[in-house]
């Protein structure tokens, strides 16, 4: 059945992307954990490798357990194709090093992914890549930062992690008005709660690694786009840089996304209460969520965000040290980084995530020393909230023996 003929995004998550290859009917997806394919003939052989007939010859070019995982996200992302990575990363670099070369420019988001800013910052420039950081919400800002040699630009959003929302109708626009390619990373709210092809984004990115495997035992990423420019990847970057995903984590993978709707739904209303929750604590400065209305982005929720997704951030009233001990006294939440677990996790961005930056340039990305990140999980929402409160209470206590 094609994609076409799905009705909900739910029904995609299960059953898009069936390529047909199940011999033996199992009801789950076969899993083809084999390197390479064995050709019937020497002349077939030499036909795959031409081009001249379709077939498998070997898993970095191809595999069929990692085409299904591929047309998945497709279908869910509203695109021709995609390709599947070993990491985010692989993601991240297969889609930007196929499309740049020496000499070109691209404009970036300021603040992104803290490895994401490492390629760019300090790994192109070693090839003659010029890039321009910029703040994004800031449209004035982007325009400025065109140049004659300019040929892509890069965001995520919202952003990690001060989860700033930025305006996709925009940078559609401004990247098709001046022949870029768009690349998107879509990470934070899966093709579920936001879809950046309906806005004209040429490429969209995911860390698989976080919402759409959503059991934290994979890592890996994706790549969607059209059938061109996913061809391209594929025979270049994804060829000969080697990141392709293995057929294990592509097939546990395609069982995560079984669940990804009620998974979404769940984080969503959980990470709700507990942004309400934070805001409402004395302890707390300041609270980054989309949901909440004294959020910049709240003005796209219902419009280019179904709903806020899953991960927050806010500052203490307090230093980095009360901000350390508060997150050492967590008990439920997981100190660890990465997202999009059934798991709850807790983070302090600046020196784990977004080490890469240096100080100054985690000011000027907006990261502070005490901004702290959580992944809100499945756990029932009570159970997540009564932790933190009980870490800000033995946190608060610190703080006033600090003060007698």
């Amino acid at each position: 059945m094609s994609k076409q003929q799905y009705s909900h995004p739910d029904t995609v998550c299960i059953h898009a992307g069936k390529t047909g290859l199940n011999p033996h009917g199992a009801l789950a997806t076969p899993l083809y954990q084999t390197s390479t394919f064995v050709f019937d003939s020497a002349e077939q052989g030499a036909a795959r490798f031409a081009g001249e007939e379709p077939g498998y010859i070997y898993t970095r070019l191809g595999n069929p357990t990692t085409r299904e995982l591929e047309l998945k996200v497709a279908a869910l992302e509203g695109m021709e194709d995609a390709a599947a990575t070993a990491t985010g990363m692989g993601a991240v670099a297969a889609a930007t090093m196929a499309f740049l070369q020496q000499g070109d420019h691209l404009i970036a988001s300021k603040a992104i992914y803290g490895c994401s800013f490492a390629l760019f910052n300090h790994q192109f420039a070693r090839y003659g890549i010029e890039v321009s950081f910029v703040d994004m919400t800031d449209h004035n800002a982007i325009k400025q930062a065109l140049k004659p040699n300019t040929q892509m630009i890069f965001a995520e959003t919202p952003i990690n992690p001060t989860l700033t929302v930025l305006d996709l109708e925009f940078i559609g626009q401004f990247a098709k008005q001046h022949q870029l390619i768009s690349v998107i990373d879509n990470t934070f709210l899966t093709p579920l709660l936001q879809k950046p092809a309906d806005y004209g984004i040429d490429l969209i990115l995911h860390s698989a690694t976080k919402y759409l495997n959503g059991h934290g035992d994979v890592v890996a990423g994706i790549i969607v786009g059209s059938t061109e420019r996913i061809t391209q990847i594929k025979l270049t970057t994804l060829k000969d840089m080697g990141a392709t995903i293995s057929p294990h984590d592509a097939w546990l993978i395609i069982r995560g996304l079984k669940t990804l709707s009620v998974r979404m739904e769940r984080h969503c209303q959980n990470a709700q209460k507990v942004a309400e929750f934070l805001e409402a604590h004395p302890a707390i400065g300041q609270v980054y969520y989309p949901g909440l209305k004294s959020h910049p982005g709240y003005k796209f929720i219902g419009k280019q965000m179904k709903a806020a997704g899953g991960v927050l951030a806010f500052e203490l009233n307090g230093s980095l040290d009360d901000g350390r001990y508060f997150i050492n006294q967590c008990k439920l939440l997981s100190l660890a980084v990465s997202l999009g677990d059934a798991e709850s996790l807790i983070q302090h961005p600046a020196s784990m995530t977004h080490s890469p930056y240096t100080a100054e340039e985690r000011q000027m990305a907006g990261i502070s020393d005490g901004l702290i990140r959580i992944s809100v999980g499945l756990e029932h929402v009570e159970d997540i909230i009564a932790d933190l409160k009980q870490a800000l209470t033995l946190m608060q206590q610190r703080q006033q023996i600090a003060i007698v």
